[in-house]
């Protein structure tokens, strides 16, 4: 990413408007996760994933025919897209198969430590510059994960890791969103992932049949078919928010405001499931919390000093 290159500035009221939609989506994505719990005690991990491409898709697909952005498919980028097609695949069968074991706020809270994980493999991997403050703010972050592993993982054993597994694989999935989003329209992007995910899960449920794992697919009941069909129609929901929000205000503006989805999953498992975590659970979710909100103001503190003689990549948790 050039931080030379042009950026028009976002005025006050499209900042606030970034931070309205922003809000709403974080309050909207705990839903996908409480409707894929709910499908899931009957319904495949995988099957529950392809449902969510499906109809993410066919949500998609009026906007793309409307903004006309086949035209902007980059077919050499097939490769590219395959390749987030799995990697988005497997984060999503990784974490509702988590759903299946654990509490929806314990899962996510140790999801969010996706933008630690984020900002290392930034350092790492797209040259970006990460001081010392913020790799120990990553560590800090990591210990308040595993606050909640620890318990987690002695009721359920290495599920309790699934859910890092998906945080890395989305943390992957970003970095490369952003090599691509300067070449191609994001609705288009968002269209092509959503075919490639429901063709790799299609193959994992051809592969799966008669099993009995989670790759194993079954002809859900009336009130299953529900449930699939609200956790596609919740992250197309959430996504198509989220898209607007960062087209309205900075990317380093609205990422505080993600940590607030702890928040509103604790809320919506509590009425739904009647699941609130504990008290070293939440001094695990609060550490992590901090981590982030430290993460993401060193980025914006860094982000708005003036760079000479070269362009440095700025990270958006």
């Amino acid at each position: 990413m050039n931080s030379t290159s042009a950026r028009p500035v976002s005025s006050a009221s499209d900042v606030t408007m970034g931070l309205v939609l922003m809000f709403i989506s974080v309050m909207f994505s705990p839903l996908i996760d409480i409707f894929a719990k709910l499908a899931i005690v009957t319904v495949p991990s995988a099957e529950i994933t392809a449902g969510r491409f499906a109809v993410q898709a066919l949500c998609m697909l009026p906007i793309v025919i409307w903004r006309r952005s086949f035209a902007d498919f980059s077919w050499r980028q097939n490769l590219f897209h395959a390749i987030r097609g799995a990697i988005i695949t497997v984060s999503m069968i990784s974490f509702v198969t988590t759903l299946k074991y654990m509490a929806v706020a314990d899962a996510i809270a140790i999801f969010f430590v996706e933008p630690i994980i984020l900002t290392i493999l930034g350092g790492i991997f797209l040259k970006e510059t990460i001081g010392w403050r913020r790799y120990s703010a990553c560590g800090v972050g990591f210990f308040g994960a595993m606050l909640i592993i620890q318990p987690s993982f002695e009721e359920v054993g290495y599920i309790a890791l699934l859910p890092v597994v998906s945080a890395l694989c989305i943390a992957i999935f970003v970095l490369m969103t952003r090599v691509l989003s300067h070449k191609e329209d994001p609705w288009a992007m968002q269209f092509q992932m959503s075919i490639w995910g429901l063709l790799f899960c299609a193959i994992l449920l051809f592969l799966g049949q008669g099993t009995g794992s989670d790759l194993d697919p079954v002809m859900p009941d009336g009130r299953a078919w529900f449930y699939v069909a609200g956790v596609g129609a919740m992250a197309a929901i959430s996504g198509i928010l989220g898209v607007y929000a960062y087209r309205a205000a900075p990317a380093s503006t609205l990422a505080p405001l993600q940590y607030f989805e702890i928040v509103s999953a604790t809320i919506f498992a509590w009425l739904v499931f009647g699941d609130f975590p504990d008290a070293v659970k939440w001094l695990g979710i609060m550490i992590i919390m901090a981590s982030g909100f430290y993460i993401v103001w060193r980025e914006r503190r860094f982000a708005s000093k003036p760079v000479s003689g070269t362009s440095e990549a700025t990270l958006a948790p």
